[in-house]
């Protein structure tokens, strides 16, 4: 099913060291020729390893943009190459970036405050009133609001089928899963509703909002927040695409429903702007989007589920990298994959952009190699922090579904948590402890910190996402087993049916015609299960994609569970008139055979497959 490839896991795993933020040595400002030479070099190995049409990368120090380029291709079909300076890629959630400094402005302007009830500034629909506490715009900001992430719907394959932001947020609201300030689970709908805030507040459109105070003060004349692309412009926007079959796929421009969480196309000279603003405190040529206190505060830690590891600042994501902190955001969307890191105490600022899915792969080598050449630094060991024990079990990322079919996807993303040898083995790694209910990656630079949530989940929280803790109902094993003795339980009565209908015959043994039609709605209900298991797993494990809704195959596919229910609750009427009259054995069966269903509906009815729940 589609999800939204984020690269934050992907760089998290392959540059976050120790600490949020050690001393390291003054570094100095690089020079063009050893960009240029780096860049030049790792582009043309990245791009080729990952199989990805082009790049663009700009990188900004000392106010001032220090380098620039373009890579391969911006249009594989025209042959059109990439531009930094006219060539404009989707930044997907980069966009978030924006939002939030829109956000910041407003609460400059005194129109908004962060620690207020997001529904003093919602009229037309509400937040619900889950949890005592309220959201705030500082949980959207840090990504602890406590919302479920939903998928399903969130593109749009026509600027006509995009529905107004505040009628899709009112229509389309992810149930409320956590108590806000818990633990970060990364909230694309959270975003967009503190869009939502500030187009309410300042009486203007998100695009046009940030057209006049963002991309207008800053000199952003290649780059936009509407969608479609404007046509002065649309003859500029790179195109995306995928690898199969030794060719390149392009990939559709797909509107995005939710447009304040990453709706931008932007040059990567645009980019440079928006990096040396914030990393001259608001400020760019004579022009300012944010005051100095305000941009510093913005910069500032604003949560972190242990102060050991990496959290968030207003929105950006935090990373600890080679002794440096960075405050960074990455997005992935149609294709194209972009990371934006700044570097506050070096005054260094990096946005690069690819225009093929392999762009992940290629940043994972890309970025950490930009910071050993040019931001060396050294690790530090943490100290203090809660002293956590470890609680074993299946663990699932906290951005995940409850409400709807999506949540059955948390059955192939979670993973075990082992304690062996006093170190953990999770996710595929082994993890050293570090300090009191830390702990390190072997042979890797992620830390890991144990959480203990007030609402009594046991989490565990890295240096990306974070993971909860499932009870033992909802562990993979448990659920394979249940789905497993359905289908060896069903596969007896389908294929007993015709079996039993040859030895009465054979035998000429009578049996009460109320009893047979229960024994063939049972095999009815077993034969439509197993189809439903068999198709059902096939679209689980295919590339079924969401993203413009739920298919009309799956909807289909969903009449199955409602079937078996009604061929079940059949099935044991017939049974219970007919129970007296059936021999002892052939009453064990249909037991068997029944709770075979029920375990099956229960399955279909826990992950939200029996009706349609989109």
């Amino acid at each position: 099913m589609y999800v939204f490839r984020s690269l934050l896991v992907a760089v998290c795993a392959a540059l976050v060291i120790l600490v949020p933020r050690p001393a390291v040595a003054a570094i100095d400002i690089p020079e063009e020729r050893a960009l240029a030479d780096f860049f030049d070099a790792a582009m043309t190995d990245g791009l080729t390893a990952g199989h990805v049409p082009g790049a663009v990368v700009s990188v900004v120090g000392g106010g001032k943009m220090l380098f620039s380029k373009g890579y391969g291709l911006a249009d594989v079909e025209n042959r059109r190459p990439f531009d930094p300076g006219t060539s404009m890629v989707r930044i997907a959630s980069i966009t978030k970036l924006f939002t939030w400094t829109a956000v910041m402005q407003q609460v400059e302007q005194g129109k908004l405050d962060l620690k207020a009830d997001v529904n003093r500034y919602l009229t037309a629909f509400r937040i619900p009133a889950t949890y005592p506490r309220p959201i705030t715009l500082q949980d959207l900001m840090d990504h602890t609001a406590g919302f479920e992430d939903r998928t399903i719907g969130v593109g749009a394959r026509s600027k006509d089928d995009v529905p107004p932001l505040g009628n899709y947020l009112a229509g389309n609201m992810p149930a409320r899963v956590r108590p806000p300030g818990e633990v970060s689970a990364y909230s694309n709908y959270g975003a967009a509703l503190a869009g939502y805030i500030v187009s309410r507040v300042s009486g203007q459109p998100y695009d046009q909002y940030v057209r006049d105070h963002i991309l207008g003060p800053l000199a952003m004349r290649h780059s936009t927040a509407a969608e479609p692309v404007p046509a002065p412009l649309a003859t500029d926007l790179a195109r995306s695409y995928d690898y199969e079959g030794g060719a390149y796929r392009r990939k559709p421009f797909v509107f995005d429903n939710l447009a304040p969480d990453g709706s931008i196309s932007a040059t990567a000279n645009d980019m440079a702007h928006f990096m040396i603003a914030h990393l001259r405190e608001g400020r760019f040529g004579d022009q300012r989007i944010l005051d100095g206190p305000t941009a510093r505060l913005m910069h500032r830690r604003t949560f972190a589920a242990d102060p050991r590891i990496d959290g968030y600042a207003h929105g950006f994501k935090e990373q600890t990298l080679n002794g440096h902190r960075v405050i960074m955001h990455d997005g992935g969307w149609e294709g194209f994959q972009s990371a934006l890191l700044l570097v506050p105490d070096a005054d260094l600022g990096l946005f690069v952009s690819t225009n093929g899915l392999g762009g992940a792969d290629a940043f994972t080598k890309i970025i950490p190699a930009f910071f050993d050449r040019f931001l060396p630094g050294k690790r530090a060991v943490p100290d203090g922090g809660a002293s956590v024990m470890p609680v074993e079990g299946f663990y699932k990322l906290t951005r995940s579904a409850e409400s709807s079919i999506e949540k059955v996807v948390a059955l192939t993303d979670s993973t075990s948590l082992r304690v062996e040898g006093g170190k953990l083995s999770f996710r595929g790694s082994t993890w050293s402890p570090l300090g009191p209910g830390l702990y390190q990656q072997n042979g890797g630079t992620q830390r890991l910190a144990l959480v203990a949530g007030g609402s009594g989940v046991a989490y565990v929280a890295t240096d990306g996402p974070a993971y909860q803790r499932v009870p033992w109902w909802d562990t993979p094993p448990v659920n394979v087993v249940i789905v497993l003795l359905f289908a060896v339980t069903a596969l007896t009565a389908v294929l007993g049916l015709p079996v039993a209908a040859v030895v009465r015959r054979v035998k000429k043994r009578p049996v009460p015609r109320v009893w047979r039609a229960g024994r063939v709605l049972t095999g009815l209900a077993a034969a439509v299960g197993l189809v439903f298991v068999v198709l059902f797993t096939l679209v689980l494990t295919g590339d079924t994609s969401i993203l413009y809704g739920v298919p009309t195959n799956v909807q289909v596919l969903l009449v199955l569970p409602l079937l078996v229910l009604a061929l079940t609750v059949a099935a044991i009427a017939a049974t219970v008139r007919a129970w007296r009259r059936a021999g002892v054995l052939a009453r064990g069966h249909q037991v068997v055979v029944l709770a075979g269903l029920l375990a099956l509906l229960w399955f279909c009815g826990h992950w939200n497959l029996l009706g349609w729940h989109l």
